[in-house]
């Protein structure tokens, strides 16, 4: 007969019950498949650092439109994430890896082709991590990671600067799905956004599991204006705190 595993206190299981490995362990698990991942496909892995690393939270972290995985938004934004205990790896869409080859400057993927990508990184990652498993992105890797979020089960979805309409578009909002969003879910929103400032987006209907962060006078990229008082250094390091209380505490 195998052994009873005892429950907790309250009749809730500890990580180490539940994997059957200490959370130290189950880190160094997540970041060397991740690192192979990395290896693999030309992605990036940003480690965690600092004294959360041993808590085994991943964020998979797709690009926008026009910027590569490696821009600097996507640099600053991961590099804080990583100090602060959150494993953040990073790939491309198929245009933008075809890019990277040749260098030449091509639109997105039909959607879905963006979303049939997004589907094999999720499942290649949680095949071989221990620990939460968050998607989101810059953008359109936001949006699309939107999309697929309930499906794949994620355990948060970020997105940095979602694009509500196309430019100049306000009357075609792209909406419909987050309203029945059941995943828990962090919006970071420029209060002047081009693509979804305030006034319009607090008009919208979203579903209760998504909170919505405001950046005073942010741009589409979350930087404020100098008029605000306010640094892009410090609403970034605000945005990290933020993504890394929700996903290790």
């Amino acid at each position: 007969m195998p052994a009873v595993v005892p429950a907790s206190v309250g009749g809730e299981r500890s990580f180490e019950e539940e994997t059957g490995m200490s959370k130290q362990q189950a880190a160094k698990r997540t970041a060397d498949h991740c690192a192979q991942l990395a290896q693999e496909h030309g992605w990036i892995w940003d480690a965690p650092t600092g004294p959360a690393a041993n808590a085994p939270s991943t964020l998979i972290l797709a690009h926008g439109a026009g910027a590569p995985m490696d821009s600097d938004f996507m640099n600053d934004i991961a590099t804080r994430l990583a100090a602060l205990g959150v494993g953040v790896l990073r790939f491309e869409f198929p245009y933008m890896a075809q890019r990277r080859v040749d260098g030449r400057r091509r639109p997105p993927n039909p959607q879905p082709k963006l979303l049939e990508c997004w589907h094999g990184v999720h499942a290649a990652v949680r095949a071989g991590v221990s620990g939460r498993v968050a998607i989101g992105g810059k953008s359109m890797g936001g949006r699309m990671a939107s999309v697929i979020a309930d499906d794949v089960e994620a355990d948060g979805l970020f997105c940095l600067g979602y694009p509500f309409y196309a430019a100049a578009k306000p009357e075609k909002p792209r909406v419909a799905h987050l309203a029945e969003l059941r995943t828990p879910t962090l919006i970071v929103q420029g209060e002047r956004d081009a693509l979804g400032n305030r006034e319009a987006v607090e008009g919208y209907k979203l579903s209760k599991a998504i909170d919505v962060h405001w950046v005073p006078t942010a741009n589409h990229d979350l930087k404020p204006l100098k008029s605000s008082g306010l640094t892009v250094e410090a609403c970034m390091q605000e945005i990290a705190g933020l993504m890394a209380r929700r996903l290790i505490g």
